[in-house]
């Protein structure tokens, strides 16, 4: 008897469908097992034969030979055992033979005793049984309510074989798992705020600023001054995840693995903080089937480097490219994948190797070519990809303990940040994949960041005192347009270029000679 029944598997971060073909026949009982599976696929045999004694089924005894086609494709994981263990008992006369499987997906590991275990990336196989045309999908009740966020398809929670074979035999239905999912993505709650910052004016402006436009953003100050504090918090002044950045969001982190057990999908916007021991596959993504890296994982979200000059050139370098494409493609004999990886990136660095140079209150240990070789650590063209570079003072006493004023919270922040983006909207409908100044392309550049008389003069003296690159030049450009959104100005005046220019703080002379 021949049986086929619908699974799925994971590349990437893109499901794909899985054919469980299973042929049974009525001689000396074995079993084999074909179609490019690698050791967790093969090992199902043993799984599936105890779950399906200690879930009352005798196993039949048939020379089974399962195919999980296509057969040129790589299967891995654990995620096929319950769609073998169906295809087997409907060889075995345990399913009704008119039952229809052929509009039906099954994913989920077995235990030994029966119960079906959560598996990686179920969110984009729901998807790809609901874009194959599936109606039903069956996933592990500890991952059903990630997968009912795919709309288009009916959701059921396993927990174990007794209970789906019932079901599909019709005796005792089971319940599909119903979700309102967008109406689920609200502002997610970060447990920082703004409002913990003191001091700090000029940093506090440039992440409003970062934020309104996406900009990557590098703070620099010597210890102690708020540069993680403010990096931290730079999320909760950040829009609300729109539902499709929540899925996709939340795709990447099913596929990695990192999806916190109690959350289904993902309403706060990823911050991701690596050690600067990293290497840098850890960071872009890799591995024999690939997984997704840091920049990934930070996808719609911000990307915190702290120590910056301390992560290794490779590893820094390795970002240049994801920064201007928004997305990186990892080679390896498996195939090739590509992961997004749209985020902003926000680093922290010491002005120098001991801390201190410049703090009017300790003094600097280091010579002057100790502090030009610190800075030279980082490349200059993952510079020019920096938009906002801005330095922090150390606080002054009066300024921790002040009562006077309070700060303004993450809440009021937020506001204009939005209000800035959707006045930077309506600028952009004609333009396909645009949602932020950061976003602008050269041309786009040209069109859209146009200064006034006043502020072309302005531009030209900086371009040529602080000997700006080309690209640096196109920053300078896009920071002062997202300053003129801020300011609800169509037209990019001398007052915004000059506050885009102080936020280059790398490119003035003193650090240079």
């Amino acid at each position: 008897m021949l049986s086929t029944v619908y699974s799925a598997g994971v590349f990437g971060i893109e499901g794909f469908i899985v054919s469980v073909e299973c042929n049974g026949l009525r001689r000396i009982p074995d079993f084999h097992l074909v179609g490019l599976p690698d050791l967790a696929v093969r090992e199902a045999h043993d799984r599936v034969y105890t779950a399906c004694e200690n879930s009352g089924y005798k196993f039949p005894a048939l020379d089974l030979m399962i195919n999980l086609a296509p057969a040129d494709r790589k299967k891995e994981g654990s995620g096929f055992d319950v769609a073998i263990l169906l295809g087997i008992l409907h060889c075995g006369g345990y399913l009704r033979p008119d039952g229809d499987l052929s509009d039906k997906c099954f994913c989920g590991e077995l235990s030994l005793s029966g119960s079906v275990r959560g598996i990686r990336g179920i969110l984009c196989m729901c998807a790809a049984a609901r874009d194959a045309g599936m109606k039903e999908f069956y996933a592990p009740a500890v991952n059903a309510r990630e997968a009912a966020a795919v709309n288009g398809i009916t959701v059921y929670a396993v927990e174990n074989i007794k209970q789906l074979v019932d079901h599909l035999n019709g005796t005792e239905r089971m319940t599909p798992v119903v979700r309102d999912v967008e109406s689920e993505i609200r502002y997610g709650s970060y447990g920082v705020d703004f409002s913990d910052v003191k001091g700090q004016a000029m940093a506090k402006r440039a992440m409003e600023i970062a934020a309104a436009g996406g900009h990557n953003i590098l703070l620099i100050g010597p210890p102690g001054t708020g540069k993680s504090m403010l990096a931290k918090r730079l999320p909760t002044i950040l829009p609300p995840l729109s539902f499709d950045e929540a899925v996709e969001t939340t795709k990447i982190h099913s596929v990695a693995g990192t999806l916190p057990s109690d959350v289904s999908l993902l309403a706060s916007r990823p911050f991701r903080s690596p050690h600067h021991t990293m290497s840098a596959v850890s960071l872009a993504g890799g591995g024999i089937n690939p997984r997704p890296g840091e920049v990934s994982l930070a996808h719609n979200g911000v990307l915190f480097l702290d120590e910056f000059p301390e992560f290794p050139k490779q590893v820094t370098d390795s970002l240049r490219q994801p920064i201007e494409d928004g997305k990186i493609t990892i080679t390896r004999a498996a195939g090739r994948v590509t992961f997004p990886c749209s985020f902003m990136l926000v680093a922290a660095m010491n002005p120098c190797r001991c801390g201190y140079f410049g703090d009017p209150t300790h003094t600097c240990t280091c010579r002057a070519n100790d502090i030009r070789n610190y800075i030279a650590r980082i490349s200059g063209p993952l510079l020019d990809r920096i938009d906002i570079q801005v330095e922090l003072p150390a606080l002054t006493y009066d300024e921790l303990s002040s009562r006077s004023s309070p700060e303004e919270s993450s809440a009021t922040i937020r506001e204009r940040v939005i209000a800035a983006r959707k006045f930077a909207e309506r600028r952009f409908e004609s333009e396909k994949d645009v949602f932020c100044n950061a976003k602008l392309t050269a041309a786009m550049i040209r069109k859209y960041c146009v200064p006034d008389e006043a502020g072309r003069e302005l531009l030209r003296q900086a371009y040529e005192s602080l000997g700006l690159s080309a690209r640096g030049y196109d920053r300078t450009l896009r920071v002062a347009r997202t300053i003129a959104d801020l300011a609800g100005c169509e037209t990019i005046g001398a007052v915004h270029i000059a506050e885009a220019v102080r936020f280059r703080s790398l490119d003035r002379k003193y650090w240079k000679n």
